[in-house]
């Protein structure tokens, strides 16, 4: 499999998981303003959407959109337990952390990261940011992962975004328990390899 990734962009979360799995792949990274991949390829005739992350699959299927590309590979190694059995409701679950991460966090930055967003709109979504990672943290107090007991593909996207607020200065320090969250995430082996093979550490 391939990974076409941009350091440090939500690609960072199926990176993780691909590694946590255990499986083969490979990455390429991908200039998403010119829309050229390392080797100078077209990424839109990989993508058509021009997004990361994007899987290209050993029979050449492609694959798009980070949360569902994680419950994919997760599902490749079920031994692994990144994700639980189909059908069940810690499944459900998981896929509600899933999705809050995606459409509240996630997209929470995007006035943050969008030029032209008027200043007086950006205090406005800091605060809503905060509101969301207020919510996690209260969720963190009382369990060590953001679905449960163990780590899941949620915790490999809410570290992911998470690791964000720094950019855009988001101050999350008052935040202990998503502090400690966030310490305990990345001395994870695999999530340090991923750090590393991205240049971010």
């Amino acid at each position: 499999m391939k990974l076409y990734y941009q350091p440090g962009t939500c690609s960072l979360s199926p990176h993780i998981i691909l590694r946590e799995a255990g499986l083969d792949f490979s990455v390429i990274k991908v200039d998403l303003k010119t829309k050229k991949t390392e080797n100078g390829d077209d990424f839109l005739a990989v993508n058509p959407k021009g997004q990361v992350p994007t899987l290209l699959l050993d029979n050449n299927e492609i694959l798009t959109e980070g949360s569902v590309i994680v419950q994919y590979i997760a599902d490749q190694k079920p031994e692994k337990k990144l994700i639980a059995p189909a059908g069940t409701m810690e499944r459900y679950h998981q896929l509600e952390c899933l999705s809050y991460i995606s459409s509240e966090i996630h997209k929470g930055y995007s006035p943050l990261f969008l030029p032209g967003t008027p200043d007086n709109y950006l205090p406005v979504a800091i605060n809503y940011l905060l509101k969301k990672f207020h919510y996690i943290d209260e969720v963190l107090a009382n369990q060590p992962y953001i679905a449960g007991d163990n780590f899941t593909v949620a915790d490999a996207y809410l570290f992911t975004v998470s690791n964000w607020a720094p950019l855009v200065q988001l101050d999350l320090s008052g935040l202990i328990h998503l502090k400690a969250y966030q310490e305990k995430i990345a001395e994870r082996p695999n999530v340090r390899d991923a750090l590393k093979a991205e240049g971010l550490i």
